[in-house]
C-alpha cells in the first residue's frame, strides 16, 4: 500500500486541534483512572516515604570495594562464613563483619565517628566508636541496611546492601 491508497485527512486544521487539546486536563483524567484501576498499594507508598526521610541529600556515598559473596574464595567445611564487606570514602575505609549474631566494623585509619545502622523503616541504631575505631552491634541486620558516618560536618552512607 501506499499513501496515495488512504484519503487525505479533509478539514484537519492541525492549529485548531492544538487549541482544543489541554495536557493538564489529559494528565489529571489519566491520574483518575490509574487510582481508580490501579491503585497504589497503601504498604508501597508508605516504604517509598521511608525510604526517602532515610536519604541523606548532602551525604557521600561510601563505595563497596569487597564483599565476601562474591570476591572471597570459599573455605571448605566452614559452614554459614561471616559476610565481610570494605567500603571506600575518599581517604576512610570501613570494614564490616555482618553475622548471625550481629556486626563488628572499625574505621580506617581509625578516628572518632557516630555510626547508626539503617534498616529499612526501623529507627536507625547508634553504634559506639571507640579510640581505635571500632564499632559493634548485637542486632544482626534485618533485611536491607546501609551505614551512616557522622564526622565533624561531613556526612557518608554506605551502599544498601541485603544482610
Amino acid at each position: 500500500m501506499s499513501d496515495d491508497d488512504f484519503p487525505a485527512d479533509e478539514g484537519f486544521d492541525g492549529a485548531e486541534f492544538d487549541a482544543e487539546f489541554d495536557a493538564d486536563l489529559l494528565e489529571e483524567e489519566l491520574r483518575s483512572a490509574a487510582a481508580v484501576l490501579d491503585p497504589l498499594p497503601a504498604e508501597l507508598l508508605q516504604l517509598a516515604m521511608d525510604a526517602y526521610v532515610l536519604h541523606d541529600l548532602e551525604a557521600r556515598v561510601a563505595e563497596l570495594t569487597f564483599d565476601s559473596l562474591v570476591d572471597a574464595i570459599p573455605v571448605r567445611g566452614v559452614e554459614d562464613p561471616p559476610r565481610m564487606l570494605t567500603f571506600r570514602a575518599g581517604e576512610l575505609t570501613v570494614d564490616v563483619e555482618v553475622t548471625g549474631d550481629g556486626l563488628l566494623g572499625q574505621l580506617l585509619p581509625p578516628q572518632s565517628a557516630r555510626i547508626e545502622v539503617l534498616d529499612g523503616p526501623a529507627a536507625a541504631r547508634p553504634l559506639t566508636v571507640d579510640d581505635m575505631g571500632r564499632f559493634a552491634s548485637d542486632t544482626p541486620p534485618a533485611g536491607p541496611f546501609a551505614l551512616r558516618l557522622r564526622r565533624g560536618g561531613d556526612v557518608i552512607v554506605t551502599e544498601w546492601l541485603r544482610a
